[in-house]
């Protein structure tokens, strides 16, 4: 059991930080609450399909055009070049704009961070409504960290996010955090942005 009884309602724009020890099932409530972990008992009431996007802490890269793994679970069609390049731009991968029709195994070219990048260029593109985050800035260091948290602040301001991460530099970005114990047991905080 990850979290008993707890009832939380996030409106547009706030943010969920989640955090507790290895073990603790941080990433399991997580994905229940994307709707990606089946096992999961209680209800939840979040939107789905092209309004939810999940990026796990390594995103998942197809085989294909950057373009294509750029605009991922999207078509690649839909997305000009201009589109394309200001978002790379965004996450500080400029040099990759030129590339943007090169078939590569771009999973092996890019390294963690660039790939971490590459998942919050696909989430500016994307606009969900929501955005679940497990440990997506991980293989970042603080300074690219708090500039992508930044960007996504400022380019989806009423998107809600809901985050699991271990620094603390991220609770400026979240209204709430969740301190899970193990056990089902949890505290809630809220947060000052």
């Amino acid at each position: 059991r990850v979290v008993v009884d707890s009832h939380l309602r996030l409106s547009p724009g706030d943010g969920l930080l989640v955090m507790g020890p290895s073990g603790s099932g941080k990433t399991t409530l997580l994905r229940s609450l994307a709707d990606l972990w089946p096992y999961a008992e209680g209800s939840v009431r979040r939107p789905l399909g092209d309004d939810a996007l999940f990026l796990s802490q390594q995103p998942y890269v197809p085989l294909g055009t950057l373009r294509t793994a750029l605009t991922y679970p999207r078509t690649a069609e839909d997305v000009a070049d201009a589109t394309a390049s200001r978002v790379l731009q965004q996450v500080q991968l400029p040099h990759l704009a030129v590339r943007l029709d090169e078939e590569a195994d771009w999973a092996h070219r890019l390294s963690p961070g660039e790939q971490q990048r590459l998942g919050f260029a696909r989430t500016l593109l994307a606009r969900p409504r929501v955005v679940f985050l497990d440990e997506a800035t991980s293989a970042l260091d603080e300074g690219m960290e708090l500039a992508l948290y930044t960007l996504l602040r400022e380019e989806l301001p009423d998107a809600v996010i809901v985050s699991v991460g271990h620094r603390s530099s991220l609770q400026q970005f979240h209204s709430e955090r969740l301190e899970l114990m193990g056990d089902g047991r949890w505290e809630t905080a809220a947060l000052t942005r």
